[in-house]
């Protein structure tokens, strides 16, 4: 799996020029990381590192929003809703986490609930696998962002 990108910030360029430099790699990086991760198909529990990666690219670039046009809110969107998908993947595993330590082993109702949200994380991870290869990650997305990134970025206050 790739490193986490590591931005080098060059004081003396102004946010512009920085995020069209950098945020393309940490694009790029993202859907690296996310690939790999979803390669080791991995567990709804560990689905959660994905929302975690996706929570970080999202929030990096909402500090760049002064510096790009619509483009980047249709992103910031893509990336919100792929973070809520995950989200309910993470919620269903949770409260089984929750439950099954707090739930009386003797409950009757234990096993129904705690299958239950099983069966539901395991619905929403699938529901998620899909969105992510046949939206978010079809053929030509990853360009579709560095491009942007690369090129969309102006400075702030001014029409692009």
């Amino acid at each position: 799996m790739s490193k986490l990108h590591q931005v080098a910030w060059d004081e003396r360029a102004g946010a512009p020029a920085n995020a069209r430099r950098e945020l393309p790699h940490l694009a790029a990086s993202y859907f690296a990381r996310v690939r790999a991760l979803l390669a080791a198909d991995p567990s709804a529990v560990k689905l959660h590192r994905v929302r975690l990666l996706t929570k970080r690219l999202r929030y990096t670039l909402e500090l760049f929003r002064p510096c790009y046009g619509p483009g980047l809110e249709t992103r910031l969107a893509a990336l919100h809703r792929i973070q809520q998908s995950l989200g309910e993947v993470n919620d269903s595993a949770a409260a089984g986490r929750l439950l099954s330590k707090s739930m009386s082993s003797a409950s009757p109702q234990r096993a129904r609930v705690l299958n239950f949200l099983e069966e539901r994380a395991a619905v929403k991870a699938q529901e998620f696998r899909k969105d992510w290869a046949e939206v978010f990650d079809a053929p030509g997305q990853e360009l579709w962002w560095t491009t942007y990134l690369a090129r969309h970025a102006r400075t702030p206050g001014r029409r692009a």
